[in-house]
């Protein structure tokens, strides 16, 4: 382990830690369904904060058959992404605070730095693109790849397979509750960002972050 962090790597979800994402996508899903002409309650839209793409999907195939299109999971896809191409996000806006100073200090502390998110390849590379970020993570992982993503451990499970450590040597920074109960069930140790804005709970997290790079004193404090 490193002398100044108790963990060999740490594990970066995307949206809601590295960008300020999850209130931006509520935003559009809100703007969907009044385009759709179906009524979504706050709930609902909470309901989707984190959670996998193949949920998002079989969510999507819900709305659209209530606008009264009975789609299947490609038709309601391609549908979807046709509505959302014509929309941007600057990604670079929402980048949290904390962010490169955390990634640079873990470089600086000799620990190894991944990303596991829910959200397709093609997005995770744009994301981090538009951050500056591209070149800061040795491993990529997307839930796309599997069967079910977040709150299921596979992705987390895979990630430390293919860093070759055991669960007890990483740690994850996460924020919803999809992505704390993946990274529990997996074993790791788990650092919520603060998120208070969609009415879940954080409690399962092992400690939470009022900023990403706060992780860099509070893991040593804690689990040193």
């Amino acid at each position: 382990m490193s002398e100044t962090f108790p963990f060999k790597a740490v594990i970066f979800d995307m949206d809601g830690v590295i960008v300020d994402s999850e209130r931006y996508y509520w935003d559009e899903l809100r703007a969907l369904a009044d385009d759709l002409g179906i009524d979504v309650t706050d709930d609902e839209l909470n309901a989707q904060v984190g959670q996998s793409t193949q949920a998002f999907v079989r969510m999507l195939v819900d709305w659209y058959a209530r606008a009264g299109k009975a789609f299947g999971t490609d038709d309601v896809a391609r549908a979807y992404n046709d509505w959302v191409a014509e929309r941007t996000c600057d990604y670079a806006s929402l980048l949290n605070p904390g962010v490169l100073e955390a990634v640079a200090g873990f470089k600086d502390r000799g620990v190894r730095v991944a990303l596991a998110s829910s959200s397709p390849l093609e997005n995770i590379r744009e994301v981090l693109a538009a951050c500056g970020l591209s070149e800061a993570f040795e491993l990529i992982v997307s839930g796309v790849d599997f069967t079910e993503s977040k709150p299921s451990p596979e992705i987390y499970l895979h990630t430390i397979e293919k860093l070759g450590l055991p669960a007890e040597a990483c740690c994850c920074i996460e924020d919803s509750v999809p992505g704390i109960t993946a990274g529990k069930r997996a074993g790791l140790t788990v650092f919520a960002k603060r998120e208070d804005r969609f009415g879940f709970s954080q409690d399962a997290a092992d400690a939470i972050l009022d900023r990403v790079d706060d992780i860099l004193d509070v893991a040593p404090r804690l689990f040193g």
